[in-house]
């Protein structure tokens, strides 16, 4: 049973559902809002394959920085435009290929709009069919920047609706969180320690360690009670 536990901490299945009902809405009515505009070409997709991926995200953790209407909108565009211009600079298709992903992930890094799925924009933009190469730069716009300002769209009223925060908006600290041992320079320094990067605002992680510690501190009344009562 332990392959059917979810992956992702606080995950759980009411929320996984109503992840895949917000998928199906987002992902239809974003066809359904893009096949209705002039502006795509006949040799254009309506909807570009990593919207899929995006949705994955703006529904199943909206939570996550990497989720956020920056960096969905962002991330998409800009790593699409990376590809387009890797294409057309580079003739190698496997080089420019590896070089529209790996360019991709540097700029959305200094934008500030890291998208997993926008590596496969770049991708996309490479590999992709005549017509997205005959579109050059504007295939970014149309159909990818249309795509995906609809997908961020429809997922904040959904979101809405179903009780989510999106835009994601960083927890509320407990009461108390001040007393707190650890402090954000403990954690900044934890993290340095680590040399790893973790799927979580730094305002999130702040708050879930003093509720974790919160807990901890409830846990160790009871304790110190029962050994003065032992006259321990």
């Amino acid at each position: 049973m332990r392959l059917f536990q979810p992956l992702l901490a606080g995950a759980t299945l009411p929320g996984r559902l109503v992840a895949c009902v917000g998928a199906v809405i987002g992902i239809a009515l974003t066809i359904i809002v893009c096949g209705g505009l002039p502006l795509l070409g006949p040799d254009l997709p309506i909807i570009v394959a990593p919207l899929g991926a995006s949705a994955v995200l703006v529904y199943a953790v909206p939570a996550s920085p990497l989720a956020q209407p920056w960096s969905v909108v962002g991330g998409n565009v800009l790593s699409t435009l990376v590809g387009v211009a890797a294409f057309q600079a580079i003739p190698s298709l496997p080089l420019a290929a590896g070089c529209a992903v790996g360019g991709a992930i540097l700029v959305m890094s200094l934008a500030r709009c890291l998208h997993p799925p926008g590596g496969a924009a770049a991708l996309t933009a490479v590999i992709g069919s005549q017509g997205i190469h005959a579109a050059g730069f504007a295939f970014a716009f149309a159909p990818v920047a249309i795509n995906s300002i609809a997908l961020v769209a429809i997922g904040m009223f959904f979101h809405r609706a179903t009780g989510r925060s999106y835009p994601h908006e960083p927890a509320v600290m407990p009461p108390g969180a001040d007393a707190s041992r650890i402090r954000p320079e403990d954690v900044d320094a934890a993290l340095a320690d680590m040399h790893e990067s973790f799927d979580i605002a730094r305002e999130d992680l702040d708050t879930l360690l003093a509720h974790a510690e919160r807990h901890a501190r409830g846990r160790a009344v009871p304790v110190r009670r029962a050994r003065f009562l032992r006259g321990g």
